[in-house]
């Protein structure tokens, strides 16, 4: 980005993170004055701490895809902007693990790893979540996760040795600059897994089904005033259905459904008898009652629904205009059951906010 660009970048944002934290007109001409001499004499600007606490909030509040956004001040920023070594980065977000995972009760937190800077080696993770299973390409087809054979076949090739199980948790990768991303193990102790049984049906135990607590997204770029955190991973709580109607369920995943039909004695002879929708909706609830049990913070997509309601009508409280990308809003079981189906959304993208980004580069050999 040109300084120029940098500059209306970061004057924007200041403004409106200084308005909302109450700050006085003086105070922000002050701080305005500080970053354009920062930009003019370096190319760049840093947040102060408080800037980038709120900024990462901001960041929440403008996600357009996610429907928890009702408790975005609640978010707790890590401010890891001084590590500069991979073994430094593994424990900032093995912390990260530990305090957002808080014995089942999860906090919605964020790391924040320095920003890009031109001239500067750039830090990036390589997990799409820290915490997520393991993926093998088999004789007799995929064992894991599908969605992770990349990384696992990065992880086995850096050294990694995973048990061979549906459920290996893979290590942490990290990488710094164009040097050799090295991988870190979780200590299990960190990571609550939660058994999914159904308060029914007694079968479902059979199937050994089970999932991680805590969504961690990994890899995606944070965007404050202009600035680019390529390395600031995040979490909130699930939403059942993440588990019970996608992980589990998509046929490219563990697509579960059949077998959860066979333990239900469903017909699958044919569509028209809706084994699928049935099997869904007690899978579902089979991730519930398993989290619930476990202690594990969860919502439902009818209670994350009307937390979203409130969010609205917050936010239009404010005088701020609501932005949503309708497609994800819209929980994937039952969503015309919710207000979100009936409504309509801007999916502009407002600054601060997350986006997607290409994936690192292996170092050329």
């Amino acid at each position: 980005m040109e300084p120029n660009q940098l500059m209306e970048a970061a004057q924007r944002f200041i403004r409106t993170c200084y308005s909302e934290l109450n700050k006085t007109a003086a105070e922000t001409e002050q701080r305005l004055q500080e970053v354009r001499y920062q930009i003019e004499s370096q190319g760049y600007y840093e947040h102060t701490e408080e800037e980038l606490r709120h900024g990462t909030k901001m960041a929440w509040r403008n996600s357009n895809r996610c429907i928890g956004r009702f408790f975005w001040e609640s978010l707790i920023v890590m401010d890891e902007r001084h590590v500069q070594t991979e073994e430094e980065m593994a424990q900032a977000l093995l912390r990260h693990i530990e305090f957002a995972t808080n014995g089942g009760k999860v906090r919605p937190t964020i790391t924040v790893f320095a920003p890009a800077i031109p001239g500067r080696p750039q830090m990036r993770i390589w997990n799409h979540q820290l915490i997520r299973y393991a993926g093998y390409e088999t004789e007799y087809g995929i064992l894991g996760d599908p969605a992770s054979l990349e990384l696992t076949k990065l992880c086995l090739s850096l050294g990694w040795q995973g048990a061979g199980t549906h459920y290996d948790i893979l290590p942490l990768v990290v990488q710094i600059g164009d040097r050799q991303p090295q991988f870190f193990e979780i200590p299990p102790e960190l990571v609550i897994e939660v058994p999914i049984t159904h308060p029914e049906i007694a079968g479902f135990a059979d199937l050994g089904l089970q999932w991680y607590g805590v969504p961690i997204v990994a890899d995606m770029r944070l965007e404050i005033g202009g600035l680019d955190y390529v390395a600031a991973p995040f979490n909130g709580w699930y939403m059942g259905t993440e588990i019970g109607a996608r992980n589990l369920a998509d046929e490219q995943r563990y697509n579960m459904l059949p077998k959860v039909a066979e333990v239900m004695g469903l017909d699958t002879s044919r569509e028209a008898t809706l084994w699928r929708d049935k099997a869904l909706v007690e899978l579902n609830v089979a991730v519930l009652h398993s989290f619930k049990e476990k202690g594990v913070s969860i919502v439902d997509h009818h209670t994350a629904s009307q937390q979203f309601k409130r969010f609205e009508e917050r936010e239009a409280k404010n005088g701020r205009e609501i932005t949503g990308d309708w497609t994800w809003l819209i929980p994937p079981i039952s969503p015309a059951a919710t207000h979100i189906f009936h409504s309509t959304y801007d999916n502009k993208m407002e600054s601060p906010n997350f986006h997607y980004q290409a994936k690192p580069d292996l170092p050329k050999k």
